[in-house]
């Protein structure tokens, strides 16, 4: 005995409505969303509030002025690159690491002016390191 073959309907999905959702979904988040490029680092620095004293004879003090120039014991430096920052601290300290160093920077001082000063000693191996505030426009 011979049965007729039934035929099956193929199922099909049509995916062309879901497609467009997810497509509108992505362009409205898109569109929604806020870009926001972080390119400054804001920094409140601390205001000088007292006389700083060092009982030591000799001391190294940086000043940075707040267009970023660097003075090494109130001698200002050619330019602000940090090797010449470096040349001076180690000509000043003639080699001894245990001098205290102060890094004085006023509070419009550009903040990788400031981390720059403070690699360099860093490099150098200072290990007493003090960083005060200044205001050089009240000067």
């Amino acid at each position: 005995m011979k049965f007729p073959r039934q035929s099956r309907e193929e199922v099909n999905v049509n995916l062309t409505p879901l497609i467009d959702v997810v497509f509108l979904l992505l362009i409205f988040f898109m569109v929604s969303t806020t870009f926001t490029k972080e390119t400054h680092l804001e920094v409140d620095l601390p205001e000088a509030a007292g006389d700083v004293t060092v009982s030591d004879d000799l001391v190294l003090e940086i000043l940075i002025t707040d267009e970023g120039h660097y003075s090494v014991n109130g001698k200002p430096l050619v330019n602000t690159q940090g090797e010449t920052l470096k040349r001076a601290l180690k000509e000043l300290s003639e080699g001894k690491r245990d001098l205290p160093l102060i890094i004085t920077a006023d509070a419009k001082t550009p903040h990788q002016s400031v981390v720059t000063a403070m690699d360099i000693s860093g490099q150098l191996g200072f290990d007493k390191l003090s960083i005060t505030t200044k205001d050089f426009a009240g000067e």
